[in-house]
């Protein structure tokens, strides 16, 4: 597979888990998960994480596999590629929905080392998502995760993905999405 080939199949394969996070913000509020409980007298997760912007971003990252599924053959040919991904319906709830409990587990994680809400936690902010979402797309199609998920591919997905999420953080925090850039 070209370098171009790679970079495209990384990106395109993590699409419907990169998306997750953000439609959460716009969609969010309304219940906590943990429902304002505490342990060891610290919230378990914090107001940030909601019942609506989990299902909402899990929603949102499944309608763009599906949606990635329907444009697939016209996006290889204008790259001149043929290795972007299809994604079969479970694979596709495993990536968002993964996307979603990694970024449930960091805050769970933060909360136990006294980091508030917006706290930094560098590396941890970045691949959080990632590796959720690649262990629930894992479990949830073997198959499909190893034919896609190749070691050049997750190298890929292991450097770009810390950038870009450095970049669109920084643009929705300009944007007044975010109340941090990180």
């Amino acid at each position: 597979m070209s370098i171009l080939a790679t970079v495209a199949t990384a990106l395109w394969a993590m699409l419907p888990a990169y998306v997750p996070n953000n439609a959460a913000v716009l969609a969010g509020g309304g219940r906590p998960i943990d429902g304002g409980r505490t342990w060891n007298g610290k919230r378990v997760l914090g107001d940030g994480k909601t019942w609506r912007g989990t299902l909402a971003g899990t929603v949102a990252g499944t309608a763009l596999a599906l949606l990635l599924n329907a444009v697939n053959g016209a996006a290889n040919d204008a790259l001149g590629i043929s290795s972007l991904p299809e994604f079969p319906l479970l694979a596709a709830v495993g990536l968002a929905l993964g996307a979603m409990l990694g970024d449930v587990g960091a805050s769970f994680l933060k909360r136990r080392t006294g980091r508030e809400r917006g706290a930094a936690f560098p590396g941890l902010d970045q691949l959080d998502f990632v590796v959720g979402a690649l262990l629930l797309a894992a479990i949830a199609d073997f198959g499909w995760f190893t034919e896609t998920f190749t070691v050049p591919v997750l190298v890929v997905i292991l450097v770009a993905t810390p950038l870009l999420h450095v970049v669109t953080n920084t643009i929705a925090y300009w944007l007044g999405l975010k109340d941090e850039p990180w």
